[in-house]
C-alpha cells in the first residue's frame, strides 16, 4: 500500500522526488474561468456576486446584504452547538490568542520603536495593524472552524481594524460550528459568498462587500488561482498546496502512534502526504503492518489509501544525520521528531513550517489547540515562508528624522552617491540642507 525506499539504493533520490512531485493540473481552463469571474466581479460588483453565488452555490438572494450573517446569528450558532464542542473551541481560542499575544510582544515588542544615532538622527519604525483584512474559509459540510480561529485571532491580536469573512454556503447550508468560531473571534462582518467571486469581491470591493488590504485562508484550486490573480492589488498570505507531514522516528517511538499520525495526515485528501523516516528497520516494519491492519477501521479509508499509495513513503536511512538532511531537502509543512533526543535533532532543522518535538507531540494537537497557527507553508515553501502570525497583519513605516548635524553629516555622502548614479537633483536636495553648503562638485 505504501512505498518502501532505502537511502542506499542507487535510484533513491529519483524515487523520493516522484513521491514529492505534484502533478501539474491542467490550469488553462481554471485560469480562463477565474479570469472571467474576477473581471466580472471587478466591473459589475454586487450584480456579478449575486449571479455567481446563485450559479455555483444554488443560493438566491435579492441583494448581497441578504447574504450577510448578522452578529446575532453568529451568537445563535455559538449557543446551538454541543457544549463540549463550544468549550473546546473556547479553549482553542484562548490558547491561540495567548500564543499570539506573546508573539506580538517578542516581535518588535508589538509597538513603535526608534533610537537616536551618534549624529542625533532619529530612526525607527511605526507599527500598525492593517485597516481591513478578508478571511476566506470553506463552508457547508467542509467547514473548518479551527482554520478560522488560526487565521482570525492573529489578525485580531495584530490590531486589524476590521475583519471580513466570506464563506460559501452551498444550498444555504450554514455550519453553526463555523459561526461559533466567528463569534469567538469577533469577526466584524460575514458574507455567504464563496469561490473566486468571493476573492474578487474582497480584492476590489462591491457595493456591499468592502475592499480589504489582505486576503488569507484556504480554498480549492479556483480560490487559490483567484488569490494568485489578485495579488498585487491586494496582499495574500500564501498559496497553500496539499498538507504534508514528515516524521523522523527511532526505536523509542511508538509504532501505533506513528501509524495514526500518518493516517491523520492522509485523511485530509488524496494528495496529502505522510512520510516516515527511520534508521530502524523494525519501526518501519511495524508501521507498515499497522498501516495495512488498521486502515479498515478508518471512516475515511478510501482517501487515506489513495494518499498513502500516491504520495506516502517509508524511508530507511543510515542514521539520524542523514534523516535530517532529507528533512531539510523536503522542507515539510509539519515535522515530527519522534526520537530519543529530539532537541539535538532540532538544532539540525533548517526548513519546516512547524516542528513537533518528542514522542508526545502529535501534529493533530497543533492542528487544533496548541496555540501557533496551523496555517503553514507547504510544498517546500518553508525555505522562504513562515507560519501565519501577527506579523502578517501588520504594516511598518520607517522613521527618519535628521538633526541639523545629521543632515550635514549624511548629506555629503548621499550627494556623492546620487551624482555617481546620475541623479543630480537628488544630490542638490541632500546638499541644500547642509549647514556648511558643501558641494561635491564645483559650481
Amino acid at each position: 500500500m505504501i512505498a518502501r525506499l532505502n537511502s542506499t539504493d542507487r535510484n533513491f533520490t529519483s524515487q523520493l522526488q516522484e513521491r514529492l512531485f505534484l502533478p501539474e493540473e491542467d490550469r488553462e481552463e481554471v485560469l480562463a474561468t477565474v479570469r472571467m469571474i474576477v473581471e466580472n466581479v471587478r466591473t459589475r460588483g454586487d450584480d456579478a456576486v449575486l449571479e455567481l453565488t446563485r450559479q455555483f452555490d444554488g443560493l438566491t438572494a435579492g441583494s448581497v446584504n441578504d447574504l450577510e450573517i448578522s452578529r446575532e446569528r453568529q451568537r445563535q450558532g455559538f449557543e446551538s452547538i454541543d457544549q463540549s464542542v463550544r468549550e473546546a473551541l473556547e479553549t482553542a481560542a484562548d490558547r491561540i490568542r495567548s500564543y499570539h499575544l506573546k508573539q506580538k510582544q517578542v516581535f518588535g515588542n508589538g509597538r513603535d520603536w526608534d533610537f537616536i544615532d551618534a549624529a542625533g538622527n532619529r530612526l525607527g519604525q511605526l507599527v500598525r495593524g492593517m485597516e481591513r483584512v478578508g478571511i476566506y474559509t470553506p463552508g457547508g459540510k467542509a467547514a473548518y472552524p479551527s482554520t478560522l480561529l488560526m487565521s482570525a485571532i492573529p489578525a485580531r491580536v495584530a490590531d486589524v481594524g476590521e475583519i471580513i469573512l466570506t464563506v460559501p454556503t452551498p444550498d444555504g447550508e450554514v455550519n453553526d460550528a463555523l459561526l461559533a468560531a466567528s463569534y469567538l473571534c469577533g469577526i466584524d462582518r460575514v458574507f455567504t459568498v464563496g469561490g473566486a467571486q468571493a476573492i474578487a469581491a474582497l480584492a476590489y470591493g462591491t457595493e456591499c462587500i468592502p475592499r480589504v488590504d489582505k486576503i488569507v485562508g484556504p480554498g480549492n484550486i479556483y480560490v487559490a488561482t483567484a488569490k494568485e490573480m489578485v495579488f498585487g492589488d491586494v496582499g495574500i498570505e500564501m498559496i497553500a498546496g496539499p498538507s504534508e507531514v514528515v516524521i523522523v522516528a527511532d526505536s523509542s517511538a511508538n509504532p501505533e502512534w506513528l501509524t495514526l499520525d500518518m493516517f491523520a495526515q492522509a485523511e485530509h485528501d488524496e494528495m496529502a502526504q505522510a512520510i516516515l523516516i527511520s534508521p530502524d528497520d523494525e519501526i518501519l516494519n511495524q508501521v507498515s503492518r499497522l498501516l495495512s491492519h488498521r486502515l479498515a477501521a478508518m471512516p475515511r479509508q478510501a482517501i487515506i489509501r489513495q494518499s498513502l499509495e500516491r504520495r506516502g513513503a517509508l524511508l530507511k536511512v543510515r542514521n539520524l544525520d542523514e534523516a535530517m538532511e532529507i528533512v531539510n531537502n523536503i522542507a515539510p509543512e509539519h515535522l515530527e521528531l519522534a526520537i530519543q533526543a529530539p532537541d539535538e535533532a532540532l538544532g539540525l532543522v533548517r526548513h519546516s513550517g512547524a516542528i513537533f518535538i518528542g514522542n508526545h507531540s502529535g501534529e493533530a494537537v497543533g492542528d487544533y489547540i496548541a496555540g501557533p497557527s496551523h496555517v503553514l507553508p507547504t510544498g517546500g515553501n518553508s525555505r522562504f515562508a513562515s507560519p501565519l502570525g501577527v506579523y502578517d497583519f501588520q504594516v511598518r513605516s520607517s522613521i527618519i528624522q535628521c538633526s541639523v548635524e545629521g543632515a550635514d553629516a549624511l548629506g555629503k555622502d548621499a550627494a556623492i552617491i546620487a551624482r555617481q548614479e546620475g541623479l543630480h537633483a537628488h544630490a542638490e536636495s541632500a546638499e541644500c540642507r547642509m549647514e556648511a553648503g558643501f558641494k561635491t562638485t564645483p559650481d
